[in-house]
Formats: C-alpha cells, sequence, structure tokens
C-alpha cells in the first residue's frame, strides 16, 4: 500500500522544482518519492515543461553571475599589483 505524502512535504518538493530550478528526478531521491507522483503533482498544478526550464535557467544565470563577479574581481586584484 502508498503511503501519503503530506501537503507540506508535497508544496515543499514543488517549490523546489518551480522556484530552484531542481529535476524531479533529484527531488524523488532527496525525499524518497516516485518522479512519477512528482510528475502527477506537477501536472495538477499546470506547470509546464517551460515552467521548469525557467527556472533552471534563474538559477544558472545566477551562478553565472557569480563567476563574472569573482572573475572581475580576480581580474582587478591583479591590475593593482602591476
Amino acid at each position: 500500500m502508498a503511503t501519503r505524502i503530506s501537503l507540506e512535504i508535497r508544496d515543499k518538493i514543488v517549490n523546489k522544482i518551480k522556484n530552484e530550478g531542481v529535476p524531479a528526478s533529484v527531488a524523488a531521491k532527496e525525499f524518497g518519492v516516485s518522479a512519477n507522483t512528482i510528475y502527477t503533482w506537477l501536472g495538477k498544478g499546470k506547470i509546464g515543461v517551460d515552467t521548469l526550464k525557467i527556472g533552471k535557467l534563474q538559477r544558472e544565470n545566477q551562478e553565472l553571475k557569480m563567476i563574472v563577479v569573482a572573475l572581475m574581481l580576480e581580474s582587478g586584484k591583479g591590475k593593482k599589483n602591476r
């Protein structure tokens, strides 16, 4: 018999996927839930693939911005030492 997942956990999983761009397969392993179950939840919430891609792209964009800042700071240090 399947165990029921609390709404709190379900919302937490869906939020991770929508807002942080975490893949459903990763969230499934992390929370011990079937990936198919998660896809069902996402379907009921009318979350399309585009929405999931947007979350992933936003996360990647933030990471790239951090890399650019680090490189700019590193570049600035090199100029001061000349």
